[in-house]
């Protein structure tokens, strides 16, 4: 699977800096397979006929859950990334066509709402996180799906493993940092959180619409 590998656009890091779902080291390994189990253990459970990947990077989950015969689309801000998700998808047989270039920040309830909603280690990324969560309220309409690294955690196990020293064990393109507490607490202003888990060493949250008074 084609990964970016660090590069940027527009001076943004786009997609994933390494293959992390084809590593080979058994510590990242593990972690990484936390992370889908705990992804792939909230989709079950919202059971959806649609999902929505707002910034999907190179298509991994899209095309997964093709493959689990869910009707999945992607999108994300770099003409790059989607390229290369477009790219990986044709190597799999699947059409490019459900990968499209598209900020979170513009996304639309007509073109871009889904039975469900995953947005995973996006807004870590973003200079206006609070504007970004705004854009996912108009768009789900049942239920959401969010993840970010935790802090000071992540950056500790960046350390741990001689990464990013310079910058503290800060990974290229993070601008937010957010405690468990810190994202729900967040999170918690635009939509009601159903449900926590904390696959080492992330904050998954499992959301619904905020209820009306």
């Amino acid at each position: 699977m084609k990964v970016a590998g660090g590069q940027a656009e527009d001076g943004i890091v786009i997609g994933n800096t390494y293959d992390k779902y084809g590593t080979r080291n058994p510590i990242a390994r593990r972690m990484v397979q936390g992370f889908e189990s705990s992804l792939s253990g909230l989709v079950s459970k919202v059971n959806p006929g649609s999902i929505h990947e707002v910034g999907c990077g190179e298509g991994y989950w899209v095309m997964r859950w093709l493959g689990q015969d869910i009707d999945a689309r992607g999108s994300d801000f770099s003409t790059q990334v989607i390229g290369m998700a477009q790219e990986n998808a044709r190597s799999h047989g699947l059409a490019p066509e459900r990968f499209a270039v598209r900020s979170i920040y513009d996304v639309e309830p007509e073109r871009d709402s889904a039975d469900l909603i995953v947005c995973c280690e996006v807004m870590e990324h973003l200079e206006e996180p609070q504007k970004a969560l705004q854009a996912l309220q108009r768009i789900t309409t049942s239920d959401l799906i969010l993840s970010v690294p935790r802090e000071p955690l992540w950056r500790v196990l960046n350390l741990a493993r001689g990464k990013y020293v310079s910058a503290l064990g800060n990974t290229p393109g993070h601008l937010q940092h957010w405690s468990r507490r810190g994202f729900i607490s967040l999170v918690s202003r635009f939509f009601d959180v159903a449900e926590v888990v904390s696959p080492l060493p992330w904050t998954m949250l499992h959301c619904k619409p905020k209820k009306r008074p």
